[in-house]
Parts: structure tokens; C-alpha cells; sequence
């Protein structure tokens, strides 16, 4: 089972057709032109021009982030949209990326519960859980994260297998910074809850993560792999 990026696995910018010009000779004897005994009267003709307006580019953090929320949001966190639309989403983060704090891995806002609405890659977040055959078996209700003070992340992805069988997976990380915007976490192995059965399985997993931007709505990662994440705030910070 993957991590959710901190939930990432990491296991996770014509030729032109060259015209002859040819050059008509002009006539030995020019064209005799006949003028009317009475001068013509023409009317001016109106011409008019219309400017097309460039589309708005919006630059504003928190236009940025409406935005981004808007194309992410009942997605089954990026699964169902097409390419052009996660090169629109990526696009967004880019320019998020711009008005990023300096130092964000010290940022106070890290903490609190977050909901994973988006990964661009689909099986980075929730592993195998999330791949095209296990988004047939398991239908993910929730994935959240939860960063607590000092040092702790716990992950949850809530799912029900065959729409009837509710379960959960767990896992409990502690999180170590790297550099001003790097983040390392190594989680202990993930806990399985199924109807009335609860055990553990697998081992150790690590993941790191590059913090690109954070405020008080959401918080975007990049995997060391470049799965790109974006996390909604589900509550205040604690």
C-alpha cells in the first residue's frame, strides 16, 4: 500500500512550403484608359474594425486557487480528466508556485487535516487501491491527511469493496524536513480495517515531497518522482 504524498509511492515543457514568386512582364504598350466627360461621385466606404480581446490571465493567488479548486474538485481526485486538462491544472500550480513563502516546510499552516482532491497520477495516492482494476473492486470514499505537531502525519484512505464492504487503511509517518521546502517520511507499516477484521501488513515505506505552495485552503506537492498533489484543508489548523 502507497502512501498518500506525503501519500506518493515513489517507488512517486513546419516546415514552410517555399513559393516561387513569379513576375509578370508588363505590356510593350500599355492600356489606353478612357475618362468620363463628367467626374464620378463616390460615396466613402465606412470600414469598420473590431479588436479582439485578449482572454483575462489571472495572476492573483487567490484567483489561482479558485481556479485550480474548480478544475480539481469531483474529479475522483484527477482521474477523470483528460490531458489537456491536467496540463491546465499543472499550468495553475506553476504560476501557484510563484507566490510560494519562503521556507514553507517551517510554515505554520502545514499543519491540520487535508483532503487529497487531486494527484496526477492516479495510483500515487491509495497504491493499489487506485489503480484501473482497484478502482473496480474499491470505491474511495475519503483520503485524507492529517499533519500534527511537531513531527506526525497519519494518512486514511476510506473505501467500500463491492459497494458493500466498508474498510479503511491507515497509516503513521514521522515527518523530517530536508532542506526550506523538501520533506521526508517514513511510515510504519500500514494497518488494515475490513468489516470486523483489523490487522497489519507489509513494511516500512518512505516518501519525500517538494512543498510548492501553502496558505490557509490548500497545500501543493511534488513527488521526487514529479506527481504533482493537491491538498484541500478539511479543518483549521491545530
Amino acid at each position: 500500500m502507497a502512501s498518500i504524498a506525503f501519500f506518493s509511492t515513489f517507488k512517486h515543457p513546419q516546415m514552410f512550403k517555399s513559393q516561387t514568386l513569379i513576375s509578370t512582364p508588363k505590356p510593350s504598350n500599355p492600356p489606353l484608359f478612357i475618362y468620363p466627360l463628367r467626374p464620378l461621385h463616390h460615396k466613402p466606404t465606412k470600414i469598420f474594425a473590431s479588436i479582439a480581446t485578449p482572454p483575462e490571465v489571472r495572476t492573483n493567488p487567490d484567483d489561482l486557487v479558485s481556479s485550480i479548486l474548480s478544475k480539481v474538485t469531483q474529479t475522483d481526485r484527477g482521474v477523470s480528466l483528460t490531458n489537456e486538462e491536467h496540463k491546465a491544472v499543472a499550468e495553475l500550480a506553476q504560476e501557484l508556485r510563484k507566490h510560494c513563502v519562503d521556507e514553507p516546510v517551517k510554515c505554520p499552516l502545514i499543519f491540520g487535516e487535508w483532503d487529497v482532491v487531486y494527484c496526477s497520477n492516479p495510483t500515487s495516492p491509495g497504491g493499489g487501491f487506485r489503480s484501473a482494476f482497484g478502482r473496480l473492486v474499491f470505491k474511495t470514499k475519503e483520503m485524507i491527511q492529517i499533519v500534527e505537531s511537531p513531527n506526525i502525519v497519519r494518512n486514511k484512505v476510506s473505501f467500500s469493496a463491492l459497494g458493500f464492504l466498508d474498510g479503511e487503511v491507515s497509516l503513521r509517518g514521522e515527518l523530517k524536513v530536508l532542506d526550506e521546502k523538501w520533506i521526508q517520511v517514513v511510515f510504519e507499516p500500514p494497518e488494515l480495517k475490513v468489516g470486523g477484521m483489523e490487522f497489519q501488513y507489509g513494511g516500512e515505506s518512505e516518501v519525500k515531497l517538494e512543498i510548492t505552495y501553502i496558505d490557509d485552503k490548500i497545500r501543493l506537492g511534488k513527488g521526487s518522482r514529479g506527481s504533482l498533489f493537491v491538498f484541500r484543508r478539511c479543518k483549521q489548523s491545530v
